[in-house]
């Protein structure tokens, strides 16, 4: 009955709030902590999957704000008013009021030492918050407050203590569960799990916020969180155990998370979860069938586009209609369709070698360029492999056009992939008695080497640098 009776308040403050101004509640005796409440009350509904309590929370946090501003040292007498303050700036309140409001207060050092930690955690001083608010137990406070300052000092030791920010979490939802706080804990335990490399407790906190918020609206982070954590942990995390988790989930939400780490997976190169998650989003739940949807149709050919059917996904990527595509799905087309193209392409002739000199003569190899004095003695040879450069006159490495490192480019890893020839032997030098022949050359009488294999990496970095930059999910 309480409970209710506090959601009707907040309705009819609102209602109220059509007619009368918000500084009007200044002036009314309307306590900060009757205020705070009532917003906790409704962002706890909002958590639920209440969307329809968003614009309420809006006009409460600007009522509350306006009655902070006016409040005195009197009014904070009360450590509920005040302890309300904390709260509110912990729920998305504006930092200024809290600042103003704190300076007129006069209370213990502790609560003074969690404002001044607040503060800066909302001015964007993480450094100076943490060591502000490390000395305090938040289950040592009253649970309004305590669970608050643990989801806060938890986001703050997410990245250098990860270990400690999960149990803050834990306290956090501990001290109130079934709230917009427990909601926040479990969707950063999620992420933080993932960076741990803790397969059961990231499994774990993901089932228990699919069970009680997967309609809250800060749900879509969860997702991204979740997609991320399952690429991550592909391989502590097993099928079944994710079939699992997203069973809870409806129809459509299911297939948007498997559409999502069908992607992910294919660009990863993890093709068996990308065959894993395509499949399970084609197939749908409940007799609903997406066989038809052209993300399901891509992000499964991405994960078979160099296997030994690449004629029938050549053939599917083709039928693939690329309206019904994001610009960023338009772009892993297009780059699946080139590398298909580069799988069935013919590969470039070998150069065709010259004899070696004979050793006996013990003798330079005579070139146009050696006639000349000034110039170079032994150039290497045009195409010789970048990883066996050959030696130069004075005994340096040559200079070669080598293959790019990962970190390149953007606009040179973006180019459309290309298929180059295996490259000659380097030269040998005067003192050599035979030709260098480097280990990964062709011996006499192969057959070539296999073109393709450099174009699949490469277009591998491609495709991952096109997802890290357009960064879209599918839509």
């Amino acid at each position: 009955m309480r409970r209710s009776a506090i959601i009707g308040r907040a309705i009819g403050l609102l209602l109220l709030s059509a007619v009368h101004s918000p500084a009007a509640f200044a002036e009314d005796g309307l306590q900060p902590y009757q205020l705070v409440r009532s917003l906790q009350l409704v962002q706890d509904r909002i958590a639920a999957g209440d969307h329809a309590a968003l614009p309420m929370q809006g006009k409460l946090l600007e009522m509350t704000d306006t009655r902070l501003r006016a409040a005195n040292a009197q009014d904070f007498s009360d450590p509920k008013n005040f302890r309300a303050l904390l709260v509110y700036g912990m729920s998305g309140g504006n930092p200024v009021t809290v600042e103003v409001a704190v300076s007129r207060a006069k209370t213990d050092p502790q609560s003074l030492a969690i404002a001044e930690g607040i503060v800066d955690y909302l001015n964007g001083h993480p450094a100076a918050a943490i060591e502000a608010l490390k000395p305090i137990d938040p289950m040592t406070l009253p649970a309004d407050l305590g669970a608050f300052l643990a989801l806060v000092k938890g986001s703050l030791l997410a990245t250098e203590e990860p270990v400690t920010a999960l149990a803050l979490l834990d306290d956090a939802r501990l001290l109130s569960p079934g709230t917009l706080v427990e909601e926040a804990a479990l969707r950063r335990s999620v992420g933080i799990a993932a960076a741990q490399g803790d397969g059961a407790r990231f499994a774990l906190a993901s089932t228990q916020y699919v069970e009680d918020y997967l309609y809250s609206p800060y749900a879509s982070q969860f997702a991204d969180a979740f997609v991320s954590g399952v690429i991550t942990l592909h391989m502590a995390i097993s099928q079944d155990k994710l079939a699992d988790i997203t069973a809870m989930m409806d129809p459509e939400r299911e297939k948007v998370i498997y559409l999502r780490i069908a992607r992910r997976a294919a660009i990863d190169g993890l093709a068996d979860l990308s065959a894993f998650a395509s499949a399970r989003a084609e197939q749908g739940r409940d007799g609903i069938h997406n066989q038809d949807d052209p993300r399901a149709q891509l992000y499964s050919s991405l994960s078979t586009v160099t296997s030994g059917t690449i004629d029938e996904v050549r053939a599917k990527l083709d039928k693939i209609d690329r309206s019904q595509l994001s610009q960023s799905d338009r772009d892993l087309l297009d780059a699946a369709q080139a590398v298909a193209g580069e799988v069935i392409a013919p590969p470039a002739p070998l150069p065709v070698d010259k004899p070696a000199p004979a050793a006996a003569k013990q003798e330079p190899v005579k070139t146009a360029a050696a006639a000349n004095p000034d110039e170079p003695e032994l150039p290497p040879v045009e195409g010789a492999m970048p990883e066996q450069p050959a030696a130069s006159a004075s005994g340096g490495p040559a200079a070669t056009d080598g293959p790019k490192a990962p970190g390149e480019p953007a606009a040179q890893i973006l180019s459309a992939p290309e298929t180059k020839a295996p490259e000659a032997p380097a030269v040998a030098t005067a003192g050599d008695a035979a030709p260098v022949v480097p280990a990964s050359a062709p011996a006499a009488g192969a057959e070539p080497a296999d073109a393709t294999d450099a174009a699949m990496a490469k277009t591998r970095r491609q495709l991952d640098l096109i997802d890290q930059m357009l960064g879209a999910a599918p839509k």
